[in-house]
């Protein structure tokens, strides 16, 4: 209940989104090869993000 109005910080956010793509590279890549290819491009863009940050 404290933790309603705190603000996520910006790693929180883009490690949130990392998270996202790669699962739904993962789920493509079964099934779609080329837009499994651009999820996991966008993966690596937030993941360069995200190392920069650090």
């Amino acid at each position: 209940m404290f933790g309603l109005f705190k603000k996520t910080s910006e790693v929180d956010k883009l490690q949130k989104k990392y998270e996202k793509l790669m699962a739904e590279w993962h789920q493509l890549s079964t099934t779609n090869r080329a837009k499994s290819d651009e999820k996991y491009a966008e993966a690596q863009k937030v993941l360069e993000q995200l190392e920069a940050l650090k």
